[in-house]
């Protein structure tokens, strides 16, 4: 029985305060360094120090919800402390380089974005039978909201060829890029939640867990009757998808349709 309750109680670290993404990040890389450069001072030779900083910054990072996050904030220290320490020790970069760094970074990933999904591109193949599933209305305008460098925009165009596909992005840099990939698609620069969805007949997410209930709320607000909205691998706590896709072990595709009635499942 002590086996039993010590396994349900929950993680340390999952009783830590919610941080807004890419605050936690943030956290993981801040007490990774704090550690490193204080540790020494206290008589810590550097290696452990190190080792220290490495230690808490993973720790800090198995907090983070999804897997490409915890990826993220588990390697922001050990790549910073590389970069410091290159040079025997002293702060390689000068203070421009960092600064030219960040700039490129805003640049590629601006700061109204770091509470969407991080970039990560649609996987080949992933939107696969979505065609079929919405086949008793297909629809004429299809939408990405995030595009990226048009990914998805490629297999939404494999699934509805037919069909006018649009893409919004808040980053130019990869705004330009998807339009430059896909110059089939008319991409423009917005933000998905300020976006208008009612012209489109589907909508289709790759977002983060947290902003599905979101998603799904301005689906259903301003989609027409009977749009679907497409999530790649996270689906809406508390809502019961109209279908989903996908083959076991495969990331599924949660569909959900806008309908005044209850609709019957798409074959």
């Amino acid at each position: 029985m002590k086996a039993i309750a010590s396994a349900s109680r929950p993680s340390p670290l999952r009783r830590l305060p919610h941080l807004p993404w890419p605050w936690p990040a943030v956290l993981a890389w801040a007490v990774g360094l704090l550690a490193w450069r204080l540790l020494p001072g206290w008589g810590f030779p550097p290696a452990a120090a190190w080792a220290v900083g490495l230690l808490a910054a993973a720790a800090l990072a198995l907090a983070c919800h999804g897997r490409w996050r915890r990826v993220i904030a588990a390697a922001g220290f050990p790549l910073a402390s590389l970069l410091l320490s290159a040079g025997g020790g002293t702060a390689a970069l000068p203070p421009w380089a960092w600064g030219l760094a960040s700039g490129v970074l805003l640049l590629l990933y601006p700061l109204g974005a770091w509470r969407d999904a991080p970039w990560f591109p649609t996987p080949a193949g992933a939107l696969g039978g979505l065609a079929q599933a919405c086949s008793a209305q297909p629809p004429a305008a299809v939408l990405d909201a995030g595009c990226g460098l048009g990914h998805g925009l490629a297999e939404l165009r494999q699934q509805f060829p037919a069909a006018q596909l649009q893409g919004i992005e808040r980053s130019r840099v990869l705004r330009w890029a998807a339009a430059w990939r896909c110059p089939w698609a008319r991409v423009r620069g917005g933000d998905i939640w300020a976006a208008d969805w009612s012209a489109y007949g589907l909508v289709y997410v790759f977002q983060r867990p947290e902003s599905m209930a979101r998603a799904h709320a301005k689906a259903m607000a301003e989609l027409p009757e009977g749009g679907w909205l497409a999530s790649l691998e996270f689906d809406v706590p508390g809502v019961a998808a109209h279908q989903r896709l996908g083959a076991p072990g495969q990331r599924p595709v949660w569909l959900y349709r806008r309908s005044s009635t209850v609709a019957p499942p798409c074959r």
